[in-house]
């Protein structure tokens, strides 16, 4: 399945509230635990920075209600996550509650080249993977205000098992301790001053 660019030429779609931000072209990477807001932050941008490309992750995970097609995710199964893996057309991935994740290669170098400014949103294994494969990316952590909070958004969502859910929290306590391995860390107290403090830095 060839991974396309769900955005095409990044014009903002009737209705949007785009902002001209002239952002640079390096490459950010935002990680942090699951149920932080990083997708919320993701929507958020999408629809306020048009400017800013968004990658598009692939994964075997099943698409949960609401979620669409080349939107959220790029959804394949398990024999076409192997043959990207084995075709190299992924730049990272990772196995996470049982599912595999990965980032389309292609699409994002044609951004890169063309000077646009390129926002990965990617699990702590997948990020320590492209800090190893592009030295010069910047690397945000995005960090909740309370482990209380974290677990209250985490088990809010009832969509996963409870042995899902006791594998997501064992996780977020690791990808916690892992802060210090970024370059920045915002607390995701607002998503609206996420997102302005996430453009000011692609602003350099």
């Amino acid at each position: 399945m060839p991974i396309s660019d769900p955005r095409g030429g990044g014009e903002p779609s009737p209705g949007r509230a785009a902002v001209a931000t002239p952002v640079h072209s390096r490459l950010t990477v935002l990680s942090g635990p699951s149920g932080v807001g990083k997708s919320t932050v993701i929507a958020e941008l999408n629809r306020t920075c048009p400017g800013i490309w968004i990658s598009v992750s692939v994964t075997t995970r099943r698409p949960r209600p609401g979620e669409v097609d080349g939107r959220e995710y790029h959804f394949v199964d398990d024999d076409e996550f192997d043959r990207l893996v084995a075709s190299d057309a992924l730049l990272e991935w990772a196995q996470f509650a049982g599912n595999r994740y990965g980032t389309p290669r292609d699409p994002l170098n044609r951004k890169l080249e063309a000077g646009i400014a390129c926002l990965l949103e990617i699990d702590l294994a997948g990020a320590r993977q492209v800090r190893r494969a592009v030295p010069g990316a910047r690397l945000v952590f995005l960090a909740p205000p309370s482990w209380d909070e974290l677990v209250r958004r985490l088990t809010g969502r009832g969509t996963e098992s409870a042995e899902v859910m006791d594998r997501r929290l064992a996780a977020a306590r690791d990808e916690l301790a892992a802060a210090g391995e970024f370059e920045v860390t915002l607390v995701n107290t607002s998503v609206q001053d996420v997102c302005r403090q996430l453009v000011a830095l692609m602003k350099h």
